[in-house]
């Protein structure tokens, strides 16, 4: 059957759009049922936060080149778990740390994470509040990320994390700032867009040894317990610095030592050791070819022993005679004997 051809003068009256405001919008005009009566059926409509996303963070993550593939995943690792992070390509060795001002003004981010990687084995973490300040600057230990660690945990994609902190954060000044710093970084805005309004996982900030050690768990709901997700890794205060990436020194580190210093002391304990093993044979050897020296004779040594009487050496001038050799009389008759045997058995 051919379609109706539309007239040119005619035009299709199109459906009037509802207002924004109009309480009759949402509601669907109701159904006639069987009976001809209206049905009372409306469609649900999903479930939509009525909050306003107020706090405007982001936090730039990106590094340096030179980094391995370890800090290449943990890096990605922080960008899933942060809804509210964004990347940017690696940056040159030779730039100066200032530009990244400028790059997190361009991709409108206030907060960063950068990565810089030295030696290619040595790795630092930069946090910073630009383009004011304050910065920290940490030296990353024990690293392990969520495909290396293959715990059971798991949480949802894009959930607000809950932030746990050490006591000792509250007592001491430069841990006070380092926790807003954290807060601030870690913290998922509330509405986000990206986000999930769920809370199913936690950051745990903890002090051990000079070290503040970052752990992520998912929070069960049946007894509250918690089980390990990653990734994890250990943070060496080094600096924290007045401006952003740079400017006076708040604060540093007294206990921290740098993996060169590090380095250098096994070196040199090891080189200790080798001297000492080497020391331990010359005097070996000098002990070997030294003489035992002589002792003093004893008096009291020979008072036991009885001389033995002494017997004269003959001297023999003249040759011995030889002597005669007698032969056994026996060896013929045997062989007599023999052959006289095999003349009988022939015979017979």
């Amino acid at each position: 059957m051919a379609a109706a051809k539309r007239k040119r003068g005619a035009t299709a009256a199109r459906p009037k759009k509802r207002a924004k405001g109009d309480a009759s919008a949402s509601e669907p005009a109701p159904k006639a049922g069987p009976d001809g009566a209206g049905s009372e059926e409306y469609r649900i409509p999903a479930p939509v936060s009525q909050g306003k996303w107020k706090n405007k963070e982001r936090v730039l993550i990106f590094s340096s080149r030179g980094i391995n593939f370890r800090t290449r995943h943990l890096m990605q690792d922080l960008r899933t778990l942060m809804p509210h992070s964004k990347a940017d390509t690696k940056m040159d060795r030779k730039d100066k740390l200032f530009i990244i001002n400028e790059v997190c003004e361009i991709k409108n981010c206030n907060k960063c994470i950068f990565f810089e990687a030295k030696k290619k084995q040595d790795l630092y973490m930069w946090l910073s509040n630009t383009p004011q300040g304050p910065s920290a600057k940490f030296l990353v230990q024990n690293i392990h990320t969520l495909a290396e660690l293959k715990m059971t945990g798991n949480c949802l994609r894009g959930s607000r994390p809950l932030l746990s902190f050490d006591p000792t954060f509250d007592k001491e000044p430069h841990y006070a700032l380092l926790k807003e710093l954290f807060i601030q970084i870690f913290s998922t805005p509330q509405y986000h867009p990206k986000s999930q309004p769920f809370v199913d996982h936690v950051f745990t900030f903890t002090i051990t040894d000079k070290r503040i050690w970052f752990r992520n768990y998912q929070i069960i709901e049946e007894d509250a317990s918690l089980v390990e997700i990653g990734p994890r890794f250990v943070l060496n205060l080094i600096k924290i610095f007045q401006g952003s990436f740079g400017g006076p020194t708040l604060y540093e580190n007294p206990y921290y030592q740098s993996p060169n210093m590090h380095r250098r002391l096994i070196r040199l304990s090891m080189a200790a050791r080798f001297k000492e093993k080497q020391q331990v044979k010359e005097v070996q050897k000098i002990k070997k070819k030294e003489t035992k020296i002589l002792t003093e004779e004893d008096p009291t040594e020979t008072v036991f022993e009885t001389p033995a009487e002494e017997k004269l050496m003959e001297v023999q001038l003249v040759k011995p005679e030889m002597k005669a050799t007698v032969k056994d009389k026996r060896k013929p008759r045997k062989i007599q004997r023999k052959k006289q045997k095999k003349l009988f058995r022939i015979e017979g």
